[in-house]
């Protein structure tokens, strides 16, 4: 396994939008161990392939504190089951430091295919059905900075270019 690199806010390469993966291989599964161990030693609860430069249609997460539930997601498709919005305040491995409170669904359905190449179904919510939203945003290139106003946006962006000139 291989720790990859984490793209960050406001790397052009994060607006690109992935495509879906052909054939759940060999490749693909190294790219999810790969994914995970990157993201555990972030640490995060959930990476989509597009952070780490690769735009293909692959998902982890593991909301457990002992990583003992890893959970991979391919080509992952939602429906909105419960339009009640909730408030999350929410960060990102690609705007590291920030938080904000982002208004999303509550309860979501989701079809996509798991490590294997297994088709299944599930009905996610709470902090699981949130993250997953999450996720598969930045599969669409979008960050969760874009549901902030301008004004926020404009702040974290120049934060984080600030820093990623001081460490360059």
């Amino acid at each position: 396994m291989a720790l990859l690199t984490i793209l960050e806010f406001p790397d052009p390469r994060l607006r690109t939008r992935a495509k879906p993966v052909a054939t759940v291989d060999s490749r693909i599964q190294r790219l999810v161990d790969d994914m995970f161990e990157t993201m555990y030693a972030a640490p995060g609860i959930g990476l989509a392939a597009s952070q780490v430069d690769v735009h293909e249609r692959v998902i982890v997460m593991d909301l457990s504190e002992d990583h003992t539930d890893p959970r991979v997601f391919i080509n992952p498709e939602i429906t909105i089951v419960d339009n009640t919005l909730g408030n999350y305040d929410e960060g990102c491995l690609s705007v590291p430091g920030f938080y904000e409170t982002v208004q999303r669904p509550q309860v979501v359905k989701v079809s996509a295919l798991d490590r294997e190449g297994e088709p299944f179904t599930e009905t996610l919510d709470g902090l699981m059905g949130i993250c997953l939203q999450h996720e598969i945003d930045h599969l669409e290139g979008k960050l969760f900075v874009d549901y902030l106003t301008p004004l926020k946006r404009q702040r974290i962006r120049g934060k984080l270019v600030k820093e990623q000139k001081r460490r360059a």
